[in-house]
C-alpha cells in the first residue's frame, strides 16, 4: 500500500506533508504504534478526528496528542497539509 503522505526526518521530529490532490478515500482510519504529538505547520480546514469524537479543524499554536493504539483520521482540508510529528517512546 502506497502512503499517502512524504515524510522528512530530523534528528526527533518528522516533516510530513500530505499533498492537495489527495483523494480523500486515502485518509483511512488507523492506529500508530508510538503516542504521537502533532503540530500544524501548513494547511486550511484539516481535521483530525479520534476514535469516538467529532472531528475537530487542526490549529496553528496548538499541540494535539495522539495516544498509541487509538484509532484517529484525518479530514481534508484545502492546501497542502504539513506537520510536524514527535514520536513517543512508550516503552
Amino acid at each position: 500500500m502506497v502512503k499517502p503522505y512524504d515524510d522528512q526526518r530530523h534528528e526527533d521530529t518528522i516533516l510530513r506533508t500530505f499533498s492537495e490532490d489527495l483523494n480523500e478515500d486515502e485518509l483511512i482510519w488507523h492506529r500508530d504504534k508510538r503516542t504521537r504529538e502533532v503540530s500544524l505547520i501548513a494547511g486550511e480546514g484539516w481535521k483530525l478526528q479520534m476514535d469516538n469524537k467529532l472531528p475537530e479543524e487542526l490549529r496553528r499554536g496548538k499541540l494535539y496528542t495522539i495516544p498509541k493504539m487509538e484509532y484517529h483520521r484525518l479530514i481534508k482540508g484545502t492546501g497542502q497539509l504539513v506537520l510536524k510529528i514527535w514520536e513517543k517512546n512508550d516503552e
